[in-house]
């Protein structure tokens, strides 16, 4: 009789390996996957719409140039992105032997989506109207002006993806944590919410199935995915309310017409490979305080992408995750593409959904075809704004949410600091759209330099909130466990990003600055024009960071106090 082999040795460690390996069998697909897909997915169409609707609402920007230039190349980054994503995760089950690894999510990056429309896209199309350009001709102009941008914010954030595991390991996850957070609570949430306040019904409506499905974990019936339920209710009763417009002449809708047709199969966007828009890169160079700044937040979003899916368990290298946004960036910038993408902090949502790959999977997929089949543009006529933000809102509700479970307890407060520069930043954004309302003839001298001054204050307190919050957010988890020097390293490093407009920018759109230009403001004609108060309060802000500095350096050498390292030795500090 032959004797019987076995894979692994007859050990202690052997016959434990061996258990692990027996039980190990990667379900990459399982029904949790519905859920997660129609998330992910719609979260991404979502940021479509938001680019679509933006360009055409506030700049007039023609809907159906969007749709057959644009649209493609974004959508195949996507695509790209979350292919090697579901990829990755295979690797990652294999390594670790686990059969319940959720793949990292994908998509268009919502805060910059704002950013590149607003302070790129938008202005670029406009300037080209003004230099006399037809619409088409302008948009072009626009269009290639975006593509370099974003293969210029791909190759920024190849380069910042070597050094992403030293940036993990340098910041505390207050500080990574609490900068994405306060982007989800203001920029992603409450924004979405104000628009929602547009069509109340529809968006409320489906907002409510949000909240008792995706964000409760309940179910609907018939198992009906959440996000797909709200899209659907959402759906109903702005078609019911429609109608009922339509009958009674009332306006229980608000609806927004773009005059574009359904585009199918779009070739337009195949133009990109004529490479002409290789001759806009010196004019998109001129839009590097606002490209810098969008990689470089998209960096830390990875990072705590990555920092917020080892806490659900799932440790993939934070290195490859950028490296994998950069190169998807770098794709859809070459194939027309103008809004980055980004691993989503979603993954521990996404995870408790049930999902494993497969939802990265049809997310690529179906997002890859809305763009190169043009389904899409089906999708933008048919589904309304209001039925598919609070998918967003969900998304930002949850990792305000994921951020406070992934932070030590006593570093709370740092997370609530770490949201007061995008409050600022929320205030100037309203205070821009009603600013140009006031009828200064009949405000007094002392209230108008009162407001002025205000508004100026609040600019350099909101400019580059980002890092700003990434910097209050570390340095207030150093000052809690009294690691007053780190703090210290911190505010200086504020201080001198203060004088490069990295943080605290008075200029329209956060732009960045040399030291020499601090006080030099670009006025509306075009014209640039040195003030004094502008200087004066920059340098105040960079010296205050000094001077936190010195304190913390200060209390670092009298008091010498042990570092706490845990939230049981801060809770025992307190006691005592």
């Amino acid at each position: 009789m032959c004797p019987l082999k076995l894979p692994f040795p007859i050990t202690g460690s052997g016959i434990t390996e061996g258990i692990v390996l027996a039980k190990y069998r990667y379900q990459w697909a399982a029904p949790g996957d519905i859920n997660a897909f129609f998330g992910l997915m719609l979260d991404n169409i979502a940021g479509l719409v938001l680019t679509v609707s933006m360009l055409f609402a506030i700049f007039e920007f023609p809907v159906d140039f969007t749709l057959r230039y644009m649209i493609p190349g974004t959508a195949i980054g996507v695509l790209v992105g979350d292919l090697i994503y579901f990829w990755m995760a295979f690797r990652l089950a294999d390594k670790d032997k686990r059969s319940d690894v959720c793949a990292m999510p994908l998509g268009l990056d919502t805060p910059s989506t704002i950013g590149m429309v607003l302070f790129v896209l938008g202005p670029a199309f406009l300037g080209a109207k003004a230099s006399g350009m037809g619409e088409e001709q302008a948009a072009m102009h626009a269009w290639h002006i975006g593509i370099c941008a974003i293969i210029i914010t791909g190759l920024v954030k190849a380069v910042l993806a070597v050094g992403s595991g030293w940036i993990r390991n340098v910041f505390p996850r207050a500080g990574l944590l609490g900068s994405l957070l306060a982007i989800a609570l203001v920029l992603i949430a409450f924004i979405q919410l104000e628009k929602l306040s547009l069509n109340p019904i529809v968006g409320f409506a489906s907002l409510v199935i949000v909240f008792a499905t995706l964000i409760s974990r309940g179910k609907l019936p018939f198992k009906i995915p959440g996000a797909l339920g709200a899209v659907l209710v959402g759906c109903v009763i702005w078609y019911v309310l429609l109608e009922v417009d339509s009958l009674a002449g009332t306006s229980l809708v608000q609806q927004s017409e773009t005059g574009s047709d359904v585009v199918w199969f779009p070739t337009e966007w195949l133009s990109v490979f004529s490479f002409q828009w290789t001759g806009a890169f010196t004019e998109a160079l001129g839009y590097l305080p606002y490209i810098i700044p969008f990689a470089i937040a998209t960096v830390i979003g990875g990072i705590d992408c990555t920092e917020s899916a080892a806490s659900a368990g799932d440790e993939y290298r934070t290195s490859r995750i950028i490296g994998t946004e950069a190169f998807a960036t770098l794709v859809a910038g070459l194939c027309g593409g103008v809004i980055q993408t980004t691993p989503y902090i979603g993954h521990p949502a996404y995870k408790a959904m049930g999902g494993r790959a497969a939802y990265t999977l049809a997310t690529a997929a179906f997002v890859g075809g809305a763009g190169l089949i043009g389904y899409f543009s089906f999708l933008f006529q048919w589904i309304p704004e209001a039925a598919v933000l609070p998918i967003l809102i969900f998304i930002g509700i949850e990792i305000t949410a994921q951020s406070f479970q992934a932070t030590p307890k006593r570093h709370y407060a740092a997370l609530a600091v770490a949201c007061l520069p995008a409050l600022a930043k929320l205030v100037t954004v309203y205070l821009g759209q009603f600013g140009g309302a006031i009828n200064w003839d009949q405000v007094s001298p002392n209230e108008a330099a009162n407001l002025q001054s205000l508004t100026l204050h609040l600019q350099i307190l909101a400019g580059g909130f980002i890092i700003t919050s990434l910097i209050w957010g570390s340095a207030v988890a150093r000052i809690i466990d009294r690691r007053f020097f780190s703090a210290a390293i911190y505010w200086t490093a504020g201080g001198i990003m203060v004088l490069f407009g990295v943080m605290h920018s008075p200029l329209n759109g956060d732009k960045m600055f040399l030291p020499g230009e601090i006080g030099m403001v670009t006025e509306f004609d075009g014209t640039v024009v040195f003030k004094p108060e502008v200087q004066q309060a920059v340098l105040q802000f960079s010296i205050a960071y000094f001077v936190m500095a010195g304190l913390m350096v200060a209390l670092g050498l009298m008091l010498k106090q042990e570092p706490i390292n845990s939230d049981e030795e801060f809770e025992q500090y307190h006691d005592h």
